[in-house]
């Protein structure tokens, strides 16, 4: 199977955890601090496989500079259209409960959303693609890690947009649209990225890197914390531990 088939294939997996989550968010009424929780678990998995995974892999292909220029390169970008986004309404988009706008509230807010979770979620299946293009095969940590991240991201969201008075149609055709798109990223970051330069797939690795982080910290972070209070960075923890365990044992 073309390298570029298996990226789109291994994207597509991540981020059909966007409509499980979705799936459990709509349908079913989760205890908050459950969702919480797994949303902290999630973004310690993601912390842990950005730190040894994509931001070493980045440093070894290209060197300290190049990896330095797009990790802060990519949380300027992701911060800047996060902040664009939120003052159209995409702000609390990863929040659970009644916290996010209806379109009644504030226009264009339906859109603002599901732009804002495309963006959240275009890196990290830009990572899973570029990385695959010098080891020909895929990260088994960094797919593991955005599919546990993307479950409390989808459940979360989901949730706040029922709230909102969102219908199912729209709520599963933004993540189900996500998730078609998280494979074509991955596939176009394999394909296109592969006749470039070491430092050119470095930067563009560490600068997925950089707006994972940026997420994670507005996003994500908050929403655990907001819920699970004191024990969100105990979870957080136990959530990197794990993936630190899972690439060491690939290693």
């Amino acid at each position: 199977m073309p390298l570029w088939v298996q990226a789109g294939f291994w994207g597509a997996v991540a981020g059909s955890a966007l409509i499980l989550g979705a799936g459990a968010g709509y349908f079913f009424n989760l205890p908050k601090r459950l969702t919480a929780a797994i949303m902290a678990f999630g973004s310690g998995v993601l912390i842990s496989a950005l730190a040894f995974d994509l931001m070493d892999d980045a440093f070894h292909r290209g060197g300290f500079d190049a990896t330095a220029i797009g990790f802060i390169g990519g949380a300027a970008v992701y911060t800047a259209a996060n902040w664009v986004l939120s003052r159209r309404g995409a702000r609390d988009r990863k929040r659970s409960g009644n916290r996010q706008p209806s379109e009644k509230q504030q226009a264009g807010s339906g859109l603002a959303i599901a732009v804002g979770a495309l963006l959240d979620g275009i890196p990290e299946s830009i990572a899973i693609g570029v990385s695959m293009i010098t080891g020909g095969g895929v990260s088994t940590v960094a797919v593991i890690a955005v599919f546990l991240s993307n479950v409390p991201e989808g459940l979360s969201s989901a949730d706040g947009m029922k709230q909102a008075g969102r219908s199912a149609t729209y709520i599963f055709a933004v993540w189900g649209g996500i998730a078609i798109v998280s494979g074509l990223a991955s596939l176009v970051g394999c394909s296109i990225f592969r006749s470039f330069s070491a430092n050119i797939i470095a930067a563009t690795i560490a600068s997925a890197a950089g707006a994972i982080l940026a997420m994670l910290a507005d996003t994500m972070v908050p929403e655990a914390f907001e819920q699970a209070h004191n024990f969100a960075g105990l979870i957080t923890v136990i959530g990197f531990l794990s993936a630190f365990l899972l690439s060491k044992a690939g290693a």
